[in-house]
């Protein structure tokens, strides 16, 4: 109510025009490849993507391991490699899956993982299994 006293409409704070929005399939919502102005790059809504479609029908372990490709695509141009990740969050539809994807996780990181949180979810866009959300040092 005071925000349209002032004159603001919804639409006026809803996002800012200056905010990277993320490459790739259609499903562009709020979802940022980098936000802030840091050492650190935050990385949101990665999907499992294969030349701009979601690869829904892959298993949750290849679907995301095509996350961590595109992970790893982010690291190389900044430069970095896995063992500057410092965090990620991994969206999951099927937390029975949990124990496929810990190994590709594993193998991925080696002994460098970084920290995790796994979320257990009802639905991620375009019927993904997995969606990755992570932070890097590009200090």
């Amino acid at each position: 109510m005071e925000n349209q006293q002032r004159g603001e409409s919804r639409l006026d704070r809803v996002s800012e025009s200056s905010r990277k929005q993320r490459d790739g399939a259609e499903f562009v919502g709020a979802f940022g490849k980098k936000t802030g102005s840091s050492d650190l790059v935050f990385l949101e809504g990665l999907l499992p993507e294969r030349d701009g479609e979601v690869a829904r029908r892959e298993p949750p372990s290849r679907q995301l391991e095509i996350c961590l490709q595109t992970l790893e695509a982010e690291l190389d141009r900044y430069g970095k490699d896995p063992a500057d990740v410092l965090q990620l969050t991994v969206y999951l539809t099927d937390m029975d899956a949990y124990e496929e994807i810990n190994d590709t996780y594993e193998q991925f990181f080696g002994t460098t993982c970084p920290a995790r949180t796994t979320v257990g979810v009802c639905e991620l866009l375009g019927g993904a299994a997995v969606t990755v959300d992570g932070v890097i040092a590009i200090e």
